[in-house]
């Protein structure tokens, strides 16, 4: 079939030689048990299985595809996909470790993320945010998988908490390349593109004012980081900005300059704080101005025991960070390489793999699959598939 080949020579910044990570398992199906689906997408003609990769042992995720299902766009659409995984070798980003065609079906094997991505995480555990080192930490592997994306001359388009995914040794990797596009064009990169991102609409409160304004000055890398911005604000927050709002209010928000910020004592008046905890006011994570407030903690830890889930104070570093990747005008963002060196990352003492389990107590990764062995499938599969309820798989490329 000729869906996995190359139709034309696509153009990108030439990159230095790495590991090619496709090919390293088996393009057989009978090389794979499935153990449990685990998810659904793409209008449901998409399954996605946890299961053994039976050589090793290891554990996969399966994205099978019913390629006979998917129409000329959506084909075009998965090609441009697996062109940039094929092109992109990076530890920030989530490795393919093998695509074939097997009974009509796309196969498309990825690495198991055992903590599920950062939006699984706040859905099961941190409803009001995370602390602000955890942040950071999820935030600085986000940006280094973009300063090689943009690097290469492509643009993500698709920043958001849901395509952030944790390993069980807590790498931090970028998924969502279903959205990506090249600036390169004719093998100049381009100044700006235009294309709007197809099948966007689960992304427009993460898209920029420029991506969604769809004029003739049109976008460029820059775009990515107003997401990055917003997706700060949706793990401090423990939800996204504009996220309620109708899509032309929200469009209209955005180009008047309407700044989402992080929810503390410094952008929350005190007497909001005084009251009982109530979400209704705060879903917009739109600031009005700053809040007049006394002694307060910094990073993000609760100021008192007050109850209200926002009575904490994240660090000035950290709201001039959000601050600088919102700015309205795309030129005075900054770029990834920039921001990584930023002093909002200077809390970061320790390598992820050492920090991120133990910031994320009481959560554990799902890393027992003992009760999935032959032996015992049906109390073991159960068991597991408790455990996975509540990861939003089908999200995670998405």
């Amino acid at each position: 079939m000729s869906f996995l080949a190359h139709e034309d020579r696509q153009e990108s910044l030439t990159s230095p030689p790495r590991r090619d990570t496709m090919g390293s398992f088996l393009p057989d199906s009978g090389s794979y048990e499935l153990l449990t689906v685990i998810g659904r997408g793409l209008d449901d003609l998409m399954t996605v299985n946890l299961a053994r990769y039976r050589p090793t042992g290891e554990h996969v995720a399966i994205r099978r595809i019913d390629m006979e299902s998917c129409t000329n766009d959506m084909v075009t659409y998965l090609q441009s996909e697996l062109h940039v995984s094929k092109l992109f070798h990076h530890t920030s980003i989530l490795p393919y470790k093998s695509v074939f065609i097997a009974d009509n079906e796309l196969w498309v094997i990825t690495p198991f993320m055992a903590y599920g991505s950062a939006r699984d995480l706040i859905c099961s555990h941190f409803a009001d945010g995370m602390t602000e080192l955890t942040i950071a930490y999820l935030l600085l592997g986000i940006l280094r998988a973009l300063e090689y994306i943009h690097h290469m001359g492509y643009v993500h388009r698709s920043v958001k908490a849901s395509h952030v995914l944790i390993s069980a040794d807590g790498q931090v990797c970028m998924s969502g390349l279903r959205s990506i596009f090249s600036l390169i064009r004719h093998g100049q990169r381009a100044r700006v593109v235009h294309d709007f991102p197809q099948y966007s609409v689960k992304v427009l409160p993460w898209l920029s004012p420029e991506v969604l304004q769809q004029n003739l000055e049109g976008y460029d890398f820059r775009s990515d980081i107003y997401s990055l911005g917003i997706t700060a604000c949706e793990l401090a927050n423990g939800h996204v900005p504009f996220k309620d709002m109708p899509a032309t209010q929200m469009l209209l928000e955005k180009l008047n300059g309407t700044v989402p910020c992080l929810l503390d004592t410094t952008t929350i008046p005190p007497e909001e704080l005084s009251m009982t905890p109530s979400r209704s006011g705060a879903d917009s994570g739109i600031c009005e101005g700053p809040g007049a407030g006394s002694v307060r903690h910094s990073n993000g830890e609760p100021a008192s025991s007050s109850g209200h889930p926002y009575n904490r104070t994240f660090s000035p570093h950290f709201h001039a960070f959000v601050e600088l990747c919102l700015q309205r005008d795309p030129e005075k963002r900054p770029s990834a390489t920039t921001l990584t060196g930023h002093p909002f990352f200077k809390q970061i003492k320790r390598r992820p793999s050492e920090a991120l389990p133990e910031l994320l107590r009481p959560v554990t990764p799902i890393t027992n699959f003992e009760g999935t062995q032959p032996q015992d499938p049906h109390s073991g599969l159960a068991s597991l598939e408790s455990g996975l309820s509540h990861l939003e798989v089908d999200d995670w490329d998405f």
